[in-house]
């Protein structure tokens, strides 16, 4: 297959990338390369898959010195023009669109970054796989759409209409939006509800990288809700794998769904959604201890409150995704924190 990536100088779509050019598709990888975190490490995570930084020329393809069948091209969402050239140009057969505003915290602060890249960006996306006939689009969404919910574990056959940042509302807005396509055009659409991935290559916004450096340099990691936090913490390979079983099957119409009794998450149109998490809640300080261990060092704690937009537990209900793909994440938590401290380790040179 020809597939389109968005957001491959990031943490998912890096390792997503590679895991479809190993097993042989063709892949066009796309991203802004914002400044939301440290640009470097996007540009690291692009040498990593052949892409040569510095010949970066924005809306130019450049072809991978790595794989045969990448190419890489800077672009943003946003840019509704560029965005239907390239697909006009490359005859995607189907999308998996990652890039995104990520984080709960920051959309407290700069809300517009949300509305032009998770809203006006996706509806670019949606828009050029309607004209282009693509025959699958699969598309992040987040275990954040939960918001207010306190049922566990949160299954995507709740109601999930009560976000509580600006992300997760952007999020809930994209399965809206692809549902709205699906219904009206027949274009195959899956939404995945990532639960707090974390692996090699990672965010340096998220948990893992944050408490790691802070160990590392000894300062104090800061532990909000006082401790009292639970994640479903979700490796990333566990996520690419879910992810390609995705995108291998797109979803169907089913004309016996009823819009009052039926699952929130099908339809009538070829439209779903699927949880992607470990199905196994660890709580925050065992987390801490778990990294503490990893690295043979105990950390300094600075307890605090719960941060505005943060919800205290995730935990994914993962049945569909087994009955129907028949997959389950399972890698353990302490062994997928020894991998990301391994790798922080050997690219920090620490």
């Amino acid at each position: 297959m020809k597939i389109l990536i968005t957001g491959t100088a990031g943490f998912i779509g890096m390792h997503l990338a590679e895991a479809l050019l190993e097993r042989g598709d063709e892949v066009v990888g796309l991203d802004s390369i914002n400044d939301y975190y440290e640009i470097q490490l996007k540009y690291d995570r692009l040498s990593e898959t052949g892409i040569d930084p510095a010949a970066i020329q924005y809306g130019k393809l450049q072809s991978s010195n790595k794989y045969p069948g990448y190419q890489f091209i800077q672009l943003q969402l946003e840019d509704k023009e560029g965005i239907m050239k390239l697909f006009d140009e490359q005859k995607f057969d189907k999308v998996v669109n990652l890039a995104a505003q990520a984080g709960v915290r920051y959309s407290l602060t700069n809300p517009d970054a949300y509305i032009q890249a998770n809203i006006v960006g996706f509806l670019n996306i949606l828009e050029a796989c309607r004209h282009h006939e693509i025959k699958h689009l699969a598309y992040a969404s987040s275990s954040s759409v939960y918001g207010t919910n306190t049922q566990m574990p949160f299954a995507t056959s709740q109601n999930v209409d009560h976000p509580v940042s600006l992300y997760a509302a952007s999020k809930k807005s994209n399965e809206l939006m692809a549902h709205t396509y699906s219904h009206l055009f027949g274009l195959p659409t899956t939404g995945l509800r990532f639960f707090t991935v974390y692996g090699p290559w990672g965010r340096p916004d998220m948990a893992l990288f944050l408490f790691t450096k802070a160990i590392l340099e000894d300062k104090p990691i800061q532990v909000f809700n006082y401790g009292e936090m639970m994640r479903d913490f979700t490796y990333v390979d566990d996520i690419v794998q879910g992810v390609i079983r995705v995108v291998d099957q797109p979803p169907v119409a089913d004309p016996h769904w009823d819009p009052d009794t039926g699952d929130a998450s099908k339809s009538k149109a070829p439209y779903t959604i699927y949880n992607i998490g470990n199905s196994s809640p660890v709580k925050l300080m065992d987390f801490i201890h778990a990294i503490e261990d990893a690295l043979g060092k105990e950390a300094k704690k600075e307890m605090l409150p719960i941060q505005p937009g943060d919800v205290p537990a995730t935990y994914a209900d993962t049945t569909p995704l087994e009955k129907e793909l028949g997959y389950k994440p399972a890698t353990s938590v302490p062994f997928g924190i020894q991998q990301f401290i391994k790798w922080y380790r050997s690219y920090y040179k620490v």
